[in-house]
């Protein structure tokens, strides 16, 4: 055999190599997915952009109905004056005490 011979059944072989390496990473990598803890997977599926985007949608809804229970909660609450600003916490405030006063009337 020449030197030439060599050189391609050496280059045929470390092709043959590449592919059964190549093979055997993938059969790892699936294998992997199966090794994963519950916790990793998890990891992993929120990483991946559907469901970042589907969670940002979910949270949008949340955020506009909190939003929407505030501004009808507040539409039920009397204030001088009626268009007074009012937080979300003092919104509250105003409720428990709006609750105890008419507790107390129907009490009365």
């Amino acid at each position: 055999m020449s030197g030439h011979d060599n050189r391609d059944t050496l280059h045929n072989i470390t092709s043959c190599s590449n592919l059964v390496s190549s093979s055997t990473k993938k059969r790892e990598r699936s294998g992997e997915m199966g090794s994963l803890t519950r916790e990793e997977r998890r990891r992993r599926r929120r990483a991946t952009q559907k469901y970042r985007t589907a969670h940002a949608t979910r949270e949008r809804i949340r955020v506009e109905a909190f939003n929407v229970a505030f501004a009808e909660l507040r539409k039920l609450l009397p204030t001088l004056p009626p268009d007074k600003k009012l937080s979300k916490i003092e919104i509250l405030r105003l409720a428990i005490c709006y609750i105890a006063y008419l507790n107390h009337v129907l009490d009365a």
